[in-house]
């Protein structure tokens, strides 16, 4: 800007960050009855329940969320049936629940999670059945802002300025984007044709994510399971597994190679059918999954900013804002490698082979530690066995494996801001015998931690003419002894001259001064305030 009586102005510069604005929890109690359809047979005995959450809609409205969607579950159970035992049903709970948020919370848009802690199904009578469950629904709205400094002036040769430079984390893209990922996979020889899925689990494995310029690129694999009846006399039950490889271009303008990224893919909704083959046969299974991708990627860079201008010729206040900002700690992915032994109950049938596991990772504590979280958290497991027992081929083992995982983050203050993500990369569950089994797996937590900072930015001056008469008292020239804590800049200012003059007059190569130095000063003034 020009003010009256010099010309002067600021040249700014962006901090784009990204704050969280609000956040809020709920939890919501599902329970509801379901018949058996007629055309199933009666339940004798549950074998294994699971769920998920489908939102249709979500909208914030005057500090509030408004969440629509339902939990579907399938269960697998036992009936009666000698020919085929092994039989499943799937149902849905509808919901609408209100999430309550801070009123600044308007019109916004927000991350909507959910976590399935509980999920029973219990038999009230062979024809009916029992659905309860516990849902944690967490939501998240962020705020992008900016946060304004100034940098450098432009102004006439008199005017005086002192920077500093800092290192900042600039938020350079921040945005959601999603992935539909299709792919047929035809059985083997080997296996029966399908007649009908009885039960179905898809999970993402081992992501990678690598940042080009204005795109990146996402590998990974979608691993899944299926459980079928096949097509034959005999009805036989049977399984298959496979790890469907995909890789992805997204484009995504603004990022480049050397940034940050902190990227996240879940899969929030998949499909899958059966087809028939080049002979008509039932033995394609086609698969549709969406992938929700969540984007955040962080520019580190070194700022520099104003301190501080004056002008020998005129009076010039710097006007100062306390600004809030982050920089980045560090963005790394640690793994914990859980091993743990698990014994069949007594009444449990004894195991044959084992048909499928899987895993949810859950954290149940974040500890700031010295230079460091330690991260503490179980992985809800589930089994899939063919046992001995004729009369219930098919059995589950549910177990909560314990992990702990220190995560080193140097110089982490109490202050700092962090966020750990997890998820199950590896999973292997080995028999030792008929009744035990002995459960590998790796446990991803994908982490990210900022300082916070606090800092005074100068965004405008206030100008003013010189005191004339305090001016005039000073001496033209002086001795100066320089005093504990002085600077250059200091004395300058103090003595309406520049630290250019005072280098000059005193020989002085740099602006390094020590307490007890002798320095001669003569004051620069415009001749007509003489």
């Amino acid at each position: 800007m020009s003010k009256e009586g010099i010309y002067l102005e600021l040249i700014k510069k962006n901090i784009h960050m990204n704050k969280l604005k609000c956040k809020s929890n709920l939890q919501v109690t599902f329970d509801d009855d379901f018949n058996v359809p007629d055309s199933k047979p009666d339940i004798s005995k549950l074998i294994k329940s699971q769920g998920e959450i489908k939102f249709n809609d979500q909208k914030i409205n005057n500090g509030k969320l408004y969440a629509n969607g339902s939990l579907h579950f399938q269960v697998l159970y036992l009936s009666d049936e000698t020919n085929r035992p092994i039989h499943s049903l799937s149902g849905q709970i509808p919901f609408d629940e209100v999430v309550n948020l801070n009123e600044s919370c308007n019109h916004d848009t927000g991350t909507l999670k959910y976590e399935i802690e509980d999920l029973t199904a219990s038999i009230i009578n062979s024809r009916k059945l029992s659905v309860k469950a516990l849902v944690r629904l967490s939501v998240a709205v962020e705020d992008l802002y900016d946060e304004e400094s100034a940098v450098s002036v432009d102004a006439e040769p008199d005017v005086q300025s002192v920077s500093k430079t800092i290192d900042v984390t600039n938020m350079a893209v921040n945005k959601k984007d999603s992935y539909r990922f299709r792919d047929e996979v035809v059985l083997p020889s080997g296996k029966s044709c399908i007649s009908e899925i009885l039960y179905n689990n898809v999970e993402l494995k081992n992501v990678d994510v690598r940042l080009l310029t204005d795109k990146f690129t996402a590998k990974g694999e979608i691993s899944l399971f299926v459980l079928y009846i096949g097509d034959g006399e005999d009805s036989p039950m049977e399984y298959y597994e496979a790890d469907l490889p995909f890789s992805s271009t997204i484009d995504c303008n603004g990022c480049t190679e050397d940034m940050t990224p902190d990227i996240s893919l879940d899969i929030v909704g998949n499909n899958l059918s059966v087809k028939p083959d080049a002979d008509g046969e039932e033995r394609v299974l086609d698969l549709e999954t969406i992938l929700d991708v969540s984007i955040k990627i962080y520019e580190e860079t070194q700022m520099q900013v104003l301190q501080d201008i004056y002008s020998p010729m005129r009076e010039i206040t710097p006007v100062y804002k306390e600004a809030n900002y982050e920089n980045l700690l560090m963005r790394n992915n640690n793994r914990a490698r859980v091993s743990e032994r698990i014994r069949l109950d007594e009444d449990s049938a004894k195991l044959l082979q084992i048909c499928h596991g899987n895993g949810t990772v859950k954290i149940d504590d974040i500890i700031p530690v010295d230079n460091g979280l330690e991260v503490e958290g179980v992985i809800d497991l589930s089994i899939l066995y063919i046992s001995s027992d004729d009369a219930r081929p098919l059995q589950a083992i549910k177990a909560a494996v314990p992990f702990s995982q220190m995560i080193e983050i140097r110089d982490l203050k109490p202050n700092s801001s962090y966020d750990v993500k997890s998820n199950l990369e590896q999973i292997n569950i080995m028999m030792l015998d008929n009744s035990e089994v002995e459960v590998k797996a790796s446990v991803v937590l994908n982490v990210i931690a900022f300082d916070r900072l606090t800092e005074s930015f100068m965004v405008d001056f206030k100008e003013s003419p010189l005191d004339l008469a305090v001016l005039q008292a000073m001496p033209g020239m002086i001795g100066y002894v320089v005093k504990p804590g002085d600077s250059l800049w200091k004395i300058a200012k103090n003595y309406h001259t520049t630290v250019d003059a005072i280098k000059d007059i005193n020989d002085l190569d740099s602006e390094s001064i020590s307490a007890g130095d002798h320095l001669l000063i003569v004051k620069e003034l415009d001749p007509s305030f003489g």
